[in-house]
């Protein structure tokens, strides 16, 4: 008896539904000028990768105009691209060549927040007076002078700086040059909304909205609760429940708004960025499904990786999800150690099979897809603000270059690339990998071939298998099916063998192992599942 049945889609499939998401962080895939930080020509310059590697749409972080202050997540103009990336008319000939190559393209939102340097804060500071006062959060001291409650950053200390001028403290959860916005406003939700307009009408395809489940604060700006689990070695931020400073109710209607945006320009796709628990999480698809399309669901980066831990939470997350929401997984991204830090380089085959059969959308992130590990970052190329104003928190390690071939800087740039390469660059990059039937680029290429090929991986259901007490400990298992279509997928997440019993009594066919010179065996009965391996059986006789 397996775990509860979740449905497969209907006749009437959404592109963001069957396809895979790639992540591209800008200042680190591709540099075509020479100065160490990539750019959009660079991102243009690698598409033909992108689609020879068979996802479907690539994230582009963010390439506004800004300071750098958090790399590009504190912007100064949202209809603007950064000198450093390039211009708006390298953007247009990117997103026309991704298009030509039927390549979606999704854009990173930064709505919560802006830079310190936007014209908009200028004004807002400028006097109490101003018409752009109330566009951002401003409250008086405390009776004592302090900040006005104990919300604290999310990059480490306070959340509020005194502005000495207008003697009023401004909010900002993250660093202090980047002010949150009063999305309660009516003025701010319609200029970001037009801010969306402009980048829709030159023909992107979806967002993915930074954090969005801080858009909306506690109109009474109460204190948020001390936390009795907070460990000393967590981020300051844990000290605190945020149940006041975010996740409130009322930012459902503004994903709402934003969403009823997208729909003016047909099929667009609107991706939450949410660090919830899966029952917060899963609000966020809003009443009736009008929130967003896909809230990101990081729960495999938090959980333990073992077999028995992820099977459980997979089967928790798809028990929870509203009728009609459709389930995405994440493994990896710019805020995250890398897969391959995380879990070795073994059982980082296991998660690539495992992110690309689960039901729902999966996002991958650059480099790893070529295994990129922790690549260490000395102090004195330390470049991340919140690793500096909280050591040990820093995000630099996953961000590194982009590793293409064996040459000078691994092909990223003719400069100094901006963060340092990984020690084993000369043999783990695409070129060397590509090639290569035992790579795990390869196994990527191979899994992202099979979800094209199968809708059973595409858009079928899911459904847990029951293992003997002695193997599910070690070995997830589970079947997607479509129509007339089962795949059955076995991951073994330990360093052990182990047979599992085929109890159906039928004959399968291994389509695919992390492990080669598998593929086409034919089973029956059991299958003896080598450590560290993952298979995807189909019918024999495919």
């Amino acid at each position: 008896m397996g775990s509860p049945i979740s449905g497969t889609s209907g006749s009437e499939t959404i592109w963001w539904q069957s396809g895979t998401v790639y992540q591209v962080y800008p200042r680190s895939f591709q540099d075509t000028d020479g100065d160490g930080v990539g750019d959009l020509r660079g991102i243009a310059a690698r598409l033909d990768y992108l689609a020879w590697l068979g996802v479907d749409a690539v994230w582009i972080s963010p390439f506004y105009r800004s300071p750098m202050a958090d790399f590009g997540y504190d912007v100064a103009d949202y209809c603007a691209v950064d000198p450093l990336f390039g211009t708006l008319e390298d953007f247009d000939a990117l997103i026309g060549e991704a298009h030509r190559r039927r390549l979606k393209v999704i854009l990173d939102f930064v709505p919560n927040h802006s830079s310190i340097e936007h014209p908009w804060f200028a004004e807002s500071r400028a006097s109490r007076e101003n018409p752009k006062r109330d566009w951002y959060i401003w409250r008086d001291p405390a009776p004592d002078g302090g900040p006005p409650n104990n919300w604290l950053s999310n990059f480490g200390g306070p959340a509020w700086t005194c502005d000495p001028a207008t003697g009023q403290y401004y909010y900002h959860a993250f660093l202090p040059e980047q002010p949150d916005l009063n999305w309660r406003n009516p003025q701010v939700r319609a200029a970001m909304h037009d801010a969306l307009r402009f980048w829709l009408a030159r023909g992107v395809d979806g967002f993915r909205v930074d954090v969005i489940w801080h858009l909306i604060k506690d109109e009474g700006f109460r204190d948020n609760p001390h936390n009795p689990d907070f460990q000393s070695h967590q981020a300051g931020i844990n000290r605190f429940q945020q149940v006041y400073s975010c996740d409130r109710p009322e930012v459902l209607e503004v994903i709402a708004g934003m969403r009823a945006v997208l729909r003016e320009y047909g099929e667009r796709v609107l991706i939450g960025e949410i660090y919830l628990p899966i029952e917060r999480l899963v609000a966020y698809y809003g009443p009736g499904l009008t929130g967003a399309d896909l809230p990101f669901n990081f729960q495999l980066i938090q959980t333990p990786w073992r077999a028995d831990a992820v099977a459980a939470l997979v089967a928790e997350y798809e028990a929870a999800l509203p009728e009609g929401g459709w389930p995405n997984w994440v493994l990896g991204n710019h805020d995250q150690p890398r897969i391959a830090a995380r879990v070795g380089e073994r059982q980082a085959r296991i998660a690539a099979m495992l992110l690309l059969t689960l039901r729902g959308t999966p996002t991958l992130y650059y480099g790893d897809e070529i295994g990129l590990g922790h690549v260490p970052v000395p102090p004195e190329r330390a470049q991340d603000p919140w690793g500096r104003n909280e050591p040990g928190h820093g995000r630099d390690p996953e961000r590194t270059p982009m590793q293409w071939e064996d040459a000078p800087n691994a092909g990223f740039s003719t400069g100094t690339p901006w963060l340092p390469l990984s020690d084993d660059a000369d043999r783990r990059n695409v070129d060397e990998m590509r090639d290569d039937s035992r790579s795990i680029l390869t196994l990527y290429r191979r899994l992202l071939s099979l979800r094209r090929d199968h809708p059973a991986l595409s858009i079928g259901g899911w459904r847990g298998l029951d293992l003997p007490l002695d193997l599910a400990a070690d070995i997830f298992a589970f079947e997607r099916f479509a129509e007339a279509e089962t795949l059955r997928i076995l991951l073994n997440f330990s360093g052990r063998d182990g047979t599992v019993p085929l109890e159906d009594g039928g004959a399968w066919t291994i389509l695919l192992s992390t492990r080669s010179g598998r593929a086409g065996d034919r089973v029956e009965g059991g299958l003896r599942l080598e450590s560290d391996e993952g298979v995807i059986l189909g019918p024999a006789g495919r």
